[in-house]
């Protein structure tokens, strides 16, 4: 009875470790791939007072393009447009993978001119970038997607 006790919890033992082994030399499920977001985009852009009330935001300056690129994981944005008078922003995007989408954030300062310190978040695929931002004067979206 005895011999047989044994053999038993041997037997569960070289199971247990035999899992435990092949456990660890499984590989993991793949992981999402990111998104390539590096390329040329176009769209538009709209923004309104939040202090002049209620309404949907107006379009304003429909035309924006962009130029994302990356680096080590960094995210370049070249913003240009037209809007009364050429402008061109590059911006640096702080961003981190989820799932199949890239999600952004930052902060950027345009200058007193151009309405001073903004906060945005935005997403992005493949296909599309889309984001939300605000300053102290403005509250907007963007919408782009990959030009042709």
């Amino acid at each position: 009875m005895a011999k047989r006790h044994w053999l038993v919890m041997f037997s569960f033992v070289l199971a247990l470790g035999f899992g435990m082994v092949q456990a660890k030399t499984q590989t993991p499920q793949t992981k999402d791939q990111a998104p390539d977001i590096t390329g040329e985009w176009t769209g538009v852009w709209s923004a309104y007072n939040p202090a002049q009330g209620g309404g949907s935001p107006k379009d304003l300056c429909k035309s924006l393009t962009a130029k994302v690129s990356s680096k080590e994981g960094v995210w370049d944005a070249t913003f240009e447009g037209e809007c009364g008078r050429p402008y061109k922003y590059t911006i640096k995007m702080e961003g981190r993978q989820v799932g199949k989408v890239v999600m952004f954030k930052g902060t950027v300062d345009l200058g007193k001119n151009d309405g001073g310190v903004f906060d945005w978040i935005g997403r992005a695929n493949d296909k599309e970038f889309i984001g939300f931002f605000t300053s102290a004067f403005y509250t907007g979206t963007f919408n782009l997607s990959r030009t042709k």
